[in-house]
Order: C-alpha cells, then sequence, then structure tokens
C-alpha cells in the first residue's frame, strides 16, 4: 500500500510538472515580446511622402508667430491625381476619395486649415494675394479646394545638408574672428572676395531698379527682376527666382509717370552738379587706402611692440618728469640761500653806513 501511495505521489508529481511547464510554455507563447516594434501610421508615412515631394506647390507663411509650410487645397487635389502611386500607400485605405484622405489628416492633425489674415484688397491691387504671407486657423476644420489653405502640423525630417551646415557655423564664427592673425595673402583674398560679393549685390540691386524705373515709367508695367530677393519668408529657391511675377496692380495713370520721369532727370543733374572733383576723390581713396593696409598689416607682435613702445615712454617719461622736479628743487634752494646771501649784504652794509655817518657827526 506504502508503495502503492508512493508511487501515485510521485505521478501525481509528475504530472503537476510537465502542466506547469505546458501552462508556462503556453503564457510564454500568448505572451507579446516587450520589445515589439511599433508599426508606424499609414497616413503619417503618406503625410511626410506627399510633403517631401517637388510637384506639390508649396510656401512659407508665418502662423501665430510660427513659420510654417503650407499649400492649397485645389493643388492638393490635383497633386494626388496625377499621383496614385501614393495613395497606394495608404494600404487598406487607398480607395477613400481624396477629400476623405484630407479629412483624416486634418482629424490626425496631421494638417490644419488656415485662412489669410488680410481678407481684403490693398490699395493698388486687383485681387488678393495668391500666396499670403500671414496665416490664421480657420474656424471650421473641414477640406476645402475654395481657396482655402492647409499647413503641415508635423516636423519634417531635417536634410543632412542641414545638419552638416549646422556643424559648419561655430567653425566659420571662429574663423572670422581669427582673421588678424591670417597671412597677408589670405586677408587680401578675403578682402577682394568680400568686396568683389558687396560689389554684384550693390550692382543687382541697381539694376533692378533702374528696370523697374524705366519699364514702368515708358509702359506703366511693374516689372521686379528677382522679385523675391529681399523677401523676409522665402525659400532658397524662391529667394533667386529670376522672372518676374504677373502684374496684378492697376496700371498707373500717365501724369503719374511724367511727374516721376520729371523727378529722376531732376535727381541725376544735382547729382552730377555735385559730384565730388578728382583731388576730393584722390583724398578719400588715399583714406580707405590706409584704413585698409592698417587691416591688412596689423598683427600681434606689431600690436605687443606698441603696447611695449608706449610703457617705455611712458616710464621715459616719468623719469623725466622726476629730473625736472628735483633740478627744480635744488635751483630753487640756491635761490632761497642766494636771496638770503644778499640781504644779509645789504644789511650789513646799512649798519656800516649808519656808524660812519655817526664817527663824520662827531
Amino acid at each position: 500500500m506504502k508503495k502503492t501511495g508512493g508511487g501515485g505521489g510521485g505521478g501525481g508529481a509528475a504530472g503537476d510538472k510537465k502542466r506547469g511547464r505546458r501552462s508556462y510554455a503556453d503564457s510564454s507563447a500568448d505572451t507579446p515580446p516587450r520589445k515589439q516594434a511599433v508599426k508606424k501610421d499609414v497616413f503619417q508615412i503618406f503625410a511626410e511622402k506627399v510633403r517631401d515631394h517637388k510637384e506639390l506647390e508649396s510656401r512659407w507663411a508665418v502662423l501665430q508667430e510660427t513659420r510654417v509650410e503650407y499649400f492649397r487645397g485645389k493643388d492638393f487635389i490635383s497633386f494626388l491625381r496625377n499621383h496614385p502611386e501614393l495613395i497606394a500607400l495608404l494600404e487598406s485605405d487607398k480607395n477613400l476619395e481624396i477629400e476623405d484622405i484630407a479629412n483624416t489628416l486634418l482629424r490626425k492633425n496631421l494638417i490644419v486649415r488656415c485662412d489669410r489674415v488680410v481678407k481684403t484688397v490693398r490699395p493698388g491691387k486687383r485681387k488678393l494675394s495668391t500666396w499670403p504671407a500671414h496665416l490664421e486657423i480657420y474656424s471650421d476644420q473641414v477640406f476645402s479646394d475654395n481657396d482655402a489653405f492647409f499647413a503641415w502640423m508635423f516636423v519634417n525630417r531635417r536634410p543632412l545638408w542641414q545638419t552638416l551646415l549646422s556643424f559648419c557655423w561655430p567653425v566659420l564664427t571662429l574663423a572670422i574672428c581669427l582673421f588678424p592673425v591670417y597671412p597677408h595673402q589670405v586677408k587680401l583674398l578675403i578682402l577682394y572676395f568680400c568686396a568683389g560679393v558687396l560689389l554684384l549685390i550693390l550692382c543687382l540691386l541697381l539694376l533692378r531698379a533702374v528696370v523697374f524705373g524705366v519699364v514702368w515709367i515708358l509702359l506703366g508695367k511693374r516689372v521686379w527682376l528677382f522679385p523675391n530677393i529681399l523677401a523676409e519668408e522665402a525659400t532658397l529657391k524662391e529667394l533667386f527666382q529670376f522672372w518676374p511675377q504677373k502684374d496684378e496692380g492697376e496700371r498707373p495713370k500717365w501724369t503719374a509717370r511724367l511727374f516721376y520721369a520729371m523727378a529722376a532727370v531732376l535727381v541725376i543733374l544735382l547729382l552730377r552738379h555735385h559730384a565730388p572733383d578728382e583731388a576730393a576723390r584722390l583724398r578719400y581713396q588715399k583714406r580707405v587706402s590706409n584704413i585698409i593696409d592698417d587691416v591688412l598689416e596689423w598683427n600681434p607682435r606689431l600690436a605687443l611692440s606698441s603696447m611695449m613702445d608706449k610703457q617705455t615712454v611712458f616710464n621715459v617719461t616719468d623719469s623725466n618728469n622726476v629730473t625736472d622736479d628735483t633740478h627744480e628743487t635744488d635751483s630753487n634752494n640756491v635761490t632761497d640761500d642766494t636771496h638770503e646771501a644778499m640781504e644779509d649784504t645789504t644789511e650789513a652794509e646799512t649798519i656800516s653806513e649808519e656808524i660812519d655817518d655817526g664817527h663824520h657827526n662827531h
């Protein structure tokens, strides 16, 4: 009986161990791993691909004191119609309409609908600006292609060149601070390069002004070469856009054009009459040349030597002052002694004269 009981007890313990192992294996199979890759939202991937695509026209504007990139609703519709491969990224939602896709992006806060801040036509313009520079959030967050703007609400990935450029700024700052210790030839190269760039910018601005003035006076049209060169909110591509935009303003009156033409001629005549002569130009050129030479020829050794020379001059001046003071004191003492001796001699002579007079009286 004991053996049977012992065998049954042993069999029960073995069965419990097997059941424990099976239950642990089942639980480990049902429990997901801790470090499981989180699947990225397909709409997030879709929004990043659309934003990075170059064919979707977009601009930068200020939304609540923050620069944002935005696009127009009608451009979004035409862009997705021409690129159905991007819609295929939505997998199970690829059969949705374009308006439904846009509304889903709005619900997921990937984009936000905006409206222009200036809603009235400015004086001299025929219609509102196509791409406003200042936006505000629209009250009804529903997609529309009727003069509707949509701004991206997620931070786009920074390109590699921007990351490298961020590391170059401190190096450039340090290089500018070390300009005084550069060799003379390097200083000349930097000077000519900066002067050339400055001259190019001034000539470009002057050419823009001349072309605009001539075309505006003769034809009454506003033509600006490089129209975005002075824009505050513009991308690098927009900044160097050469061809001018279409003139949307009203044509000026001929009286205004005639007045400004006469004013321009008068200003040119005044400038020519009061232009500096050759002697004044040479003096100014010499002065500027001296300043440039002082900047180019400066180096730390000269600065230290000049400081030592100044210290030596100060020491020599102080010693001269001390010597002069000593000489002045000695001369003053000798002069005082001489005056006292002369006074004693004068008193002795006066006494002897009085004695002589007394003898004569007797």
